[in-house]
């Protein structure tokens, strides 16, 4: 088993970022080689505008290159839930964002011709619990009324030709969403921005950034570079001198595993929909088939603020009596990859985009990061442009978590909590 992400290991990665010394000067400075940042370059780039790009790592490094593969609609809390923290009106905004992010990640795949094996299968979210029915039934009404016709609801009844486990008591299809292979994208997305022209450095993490004369100066162990814009990118993967972001952001650990490729007639009996799947539990699960027909099983698993070998291998453990559970043919099936993530979370769960200090920005993607992302690249694009409209979360007050300056203390209690919340629902 490796304990590196398979989207990394299957994908040939980027292979232009700038090798000599950061210098020059530049109308945008990009922090963050993710989805967001790579985004955000290729569209400015493709509008004639001058681009710098730092990535601390590799491209993909982050959370663009760790999650489970899904590109989905639909919000991290429910369509009802949101509308009663936000109102009706920015809770329709931002459904219909998340609908407008898979439609820019279909549209970037299919304008840079980029083999990432995208794919519109349709999402589940499955009741798991009978406690559940009635609430997904609800939210569905909901979505199916409000903002979304192009959702069902099945019955328990009606999951056999979807899942192939009796642990499920109904789900929610929302037919918009897809799939893709994540490492394939971002390293297409990234050959995407520099051959419309942005310059891409990697290995460079930003140490320092002023002002100076109207412009900012930006420090890495590489040299400097001076920029009239500067975008912030670097959602749970924030450092350096960010700090209103490290107040506002949590980091948290997600964890995935990867079977041996599976037989067409395992395939047939256990993911016979072919669909990205989510669970309904609090501390839950969500799964899909890679395109070599691997099941990629991820969660929460514990709620842990480190990514690393140990933490991962922990956390696959805990995936791996859950994947027991929940399909009995593969308790013992060979897994072949191992690894974590960290997600970018905010306190009510909801991204933000906007600009600070003069720093344009977008993250606290709160788990819905690889469908948001790309599309949030290309909204920043249009603010830095002059059209500050084009921002979904417009007006959303980004409060930071109370007596936290970046490290969450609080985790444990909070891990507590939502299992206790799954215990009892």
């Amino acid at each position: 088993m490796e304990f590196t992400s398979y989207w990394k290991d299957t994908a040939t990665p980027f292979a232009h970022g700038c090798k000599g010394p950061v210098e020059g000067n530049f109308d945008v400075a990009v922090v963050g080689g993710g989805f967001t940042g790579l985004a955000a370059a290729r569209a400015l780039a493709r509008a004639g505008v001058k681009v710098a790009l730092f990535e601390a790592r590799e491209v993909g490094y982050g959370a663009s290159g760790r999650n489970g593969g899904h590109v989905n609609n639909g919000l991290a809390h429910s369509y009802l839930s949101a509308k009663a923290m936000l109102g009706e009106e920015q809770a329709k905004r931002l459904y219909w964002a998340l609908d407008s992010a898979v439609d820019a990640v279909e549209q970037v795949v299919q304008e840079e011709q980029i083999d990432c094996a995208f794919r519109r299968g349709g999402k589940l979210k499955l009741a798991s619990k009978p406690s559940h029915v009635e609430g997904l039934r609800s939210n569905f009404e909901a979505i199916h009324r409000e903002v979304d016709p192009d959702t069902a609801f099945l019955e328990r009844a009606d999951l056999a030709s979807e899942v192939g486990s009796d642990r499920f008591h109904g789900a929610m299809l929302s037919r918009k969403s897809a799939m893709m292979h994540m490492g394939r994208y971002v390293a297409g997305l990234a050959y995407a921005a520099h051959r419309h022209g942005a310059t891409l450095w990697e290995n460079a993490p930003v140490t320092a950034r002023r002002r100076e004369g109207g412009r900012w100066r930006l420090t890495t162990p590489r040299g400097e570079i001076t920029a009239t814009d500067m975008i912030a990118a670097t959602d749970a993967y924030t450092s350096g001198p960010f700090d209103y972001y490290r107040r506002r952001i949590v980091s948290v650990g997600a964890f995935i595993l990867a079977t041996r490729p599976l037989t067409p007639d395992e395939v047939a009996r256990v993911m016979p929909g072919d669909r990205t799947c989510v669970t309904t539990m609090n501390v839950g699960n969500f799964f899909r088939l890679s395109p070599d027909k691997r099941l990629i099983w991820g969660g929460r698993a514990r709620f842990s603020t480190v990514s690393d070998q140990r933490s991962d291998a922990k956390s696959g453990h805990i995936l791996r009596q859950a994947l027991a559970r929940t399909f009995p043919e593969l308790a013992n099936v060979e897994i072949d990859h191992c690894w974590g993530g960290l997600v970018g979370m905010t306190r009510d769960r909801f991204p933000r985009a906007g600009q600070e200090d003069g720093v344009w920005h977008a993250m606290g993607y709160s788990g819905h990061g690889a469908q948001m992302a790309t599309h949030m690249g290309n909204v920043l694009a249009e603010m830095v442009l002059g059209r500050p409209d084009a921002n979904p979360m417009h007006g959303m007050r980004w409060d930071a978590f109370p007596l936290y300056s970046g490290k969450p203390w609080f985790m444990p209690v909070v891990g507590m909590y939502y299992k206790l919340k799954d215990m009892v629902s």
